[in-house]
């Protein structure tokens, strides 16, 4: 698998919400974050252990699913870094808010995309 970032958006089509179909498409989007993802993972599954609960496992999956709907958009994860950039220098309250209002849109977008929209009335 190449090391290479997609550099066309949706040149990646959105895994299954499974760790394995996660890291392989990390793999092509963001390849450097494959050691976070690993030590993630081995987080969850010990914690899981831990508590007898799927709890942790099924959080490591949604942020990660999450994360690659991001990344498979390069313009869209730009942006993301860039309000993010903004937002740990933001002086004027309107501005902070514009900043979450977006990051919030781009995530809301992602976790759609990643199947994990359960908002509404769950339909």
């Amino acid at each position: 698998m190449s090391a290479e970032r997609a550099s066309s958006p949706g040149a990646v089509p959105q895994p299954s919400a499974a760790p394995e179909a996660l890291r392989s498409a990390l793999a092509i989007v963001a390849p450097g974050r494959l050691p976070a993802f690993d030590q993630e993972r081995i987080a969850a599954t010990d914690a899981a252990r831990t508590a007898v609960s799927a709890a942790p496992l099924r959080r490591f999956v949604e942020q990660w699913a999450v994360y690659v709907a991001i990344e498979r958009h390069p313009d869209r994860a730009a942006r993301l870094r860039e309000l993010e950039a903004l937002a740990a220098t933001a002086s004027d309250r309107d501005e902070a808010r514009r900043i979450a209002a977006e990051v919030s849109e781009i995530l809301a977008t992602a976790a759609i995309e990643a199947g994990l929209d359960r908002g509404g009335d769950g339909t």
